[in-house]
């Protein structure tokens, strides 16, 4: 799958370029292309470089919680649950433990923390792995629930929003929650549906409905607050929370007698092996999406759409938002710089502004995930992994242009 994307890629956009040219006459294009291939290339070490620190820091920290049992707590905890979804792994193993952890950090918006945690849970499933590079039942599921974003508290799109004069930067919180619980949701099921896995079963069930009647209660207890309030909030129980699993880490640590200073050097040095193998998957990935946007190929697409909106009668508001939506998918960094030309060119407030952050806040990098967590394993067969996930980003554009026009219509 991995390497008929690539190619496509490049086969779309030499296409788009070819197209600019002939019937365009814009012979500047692919030297825009040639550009973003080296300019990708050097984004592609300065994203390393940060994971270098990054992934060093989480790990060491991680591997004086697995030492103190606190990965093996939380996996025996979620047995149950997992023997159901991921049947492959044995009940108890590490990797359910670091999988909890992880989907905890990406709901609380702790990205600095989930990355890490979510490659120290890859690389325990890898280990079950008996073709190394084929991606398992258990990796797709894991890597497309981590794609789909489930995000309780947004605390980035505030900021954007805060930063470019929105009187009310909270504005979008409960269509981002909405949005990203439906992208989670159609990721989930689609995997569901692909593995067959049982979903009446009764734990399966109780935890489905569990989680549901838990989030419900949070989406009432945080929309109560105002504005201020919840923006100081989502500040403080990230950092809090942050802080607080690293605490957690030590003195667990320390109580069972862990060298934790030993403990912590072994795993940042792991952390270190893991990093420098990401390269190659990096600059692979992201040179491909950086050819495929400067060919105008995603331009294209959106002509395309407002074309069909157009010609169908709809209220084509939402079209204005969509450069955000398309580029997502591909690049974080470009799909943030789409947002900040949206709220300028329309206003902060404007209906594609609100649809444009409700997007940026309810889908996630889904090649970028791709190719970090398959890339540190050695993955070069996703199987159905990029068909669920691109579910789930489909599902999540889709909830928020339905939810905005619910809310702000």
């Amino acid at each position: 799958m991995l390497n008929g994307l690539w190619l496509g890629f490049f086969v779309v956009a030499a296409g788009s370029g070819f197209l600019r040219w002939l019937a365009g006459g814009d012979a500047t294009v692919f030297a825009a292309m040639v550009e973003a291939l080296f300019a990708m290339a050097r984004l592609s070490v300065e994203v390393m470089v940060l994971l270098f620190g990054t992934l060093t820091l989480w790990l060491g920290f991680l591997r004086i919680a697995e030492k103190a049992g606190l990965v093996d707590l939380l996996a025996r905890l979620l047995a149950p649950l997992f023997a159901r979804l991921m049947p492959a792994v044995p009940p108890g193993h590490p990797a359910l433990g670091y999988i909890t952890l992880n989907f905890t950090a990406n709901a609380l918006g702790l990205d600095n923390a989930a990355t890490p945690i979510g490659l120290k849970a890859m690389r325990a499933l890898q280990e079950l792995n008996p073709q190394p590079t084929v991606a398992t039942n258990a990796q797709i599921l894991f890597l497309v629930l981590n794609a789909s974003s489930l995000t309780l508290l947004p605390v980035s799109i505030f900021m954007y929003r805060l930063q470019q004069g929105a009187p009310d930067p909270t504005l979008v919180f409960l269509p981002i929650l909405l949005a990203t619980c439906a992208s989670t949701l159609a990721g989930f099921l689609a995997v569901a549906l692909v593995q067959r896995l049982k979903l009446h079963d009764p734990v399966v069930l109780a935890w489905l409905l569990g989680t549901a009647l838990l989030l419900g209660a949070a989406m009432a207890l945080l929309a109560s607050l105002s504005a201020a309030a919840l923006a100081a909030l989502s500040s403080l129980l990230g950092n809090l929370v942050l802080f607080s699993l690293i605490l957690l880490f030590l003195v667990a640590g320390a109580l069972r007698r862990v060298p934790v200073y030993e403990s912590f050097v072994e795993g940042a040095r792991e952390g270190f092996d893991v990093a420098k193998n990401l390269l190659p998957y990096l600059v692979a990935m992201l040179c491909a999406v950086g050819v495929l946007r400067a060919s105008g190929a995603l331009d294209f697409a959106l002509q395309g759409m407002r074309f069909v909106a157009d010609a169908a009668g709809w209220d084509t508001r939402f079209i204005e938002a969509l450069p955000t939506a398309l580029v997502k998918p591909f690049s974080g960094s470009a799909a943030r710089a789409m947002l900040i030309e949206t709220m300028k060119a329309h206003g902060v407030d404007s209906f594609p502004a609100l649809v444009a952050a409700t997007v940026q806040g309810s889908t996630e990098t889904t090649f970028y995930v791709l190719a970090v967590y398959f890339g540190a394993v050695g993955i070069q067969r996703a199987r159905h992994a990029v068909a669920c996930a691109l579910v789930a980003d489909v599902a999540g554009v889709l909830a928020s242009i339905f939810v905005c026009y619910w809310f702000f219509g």
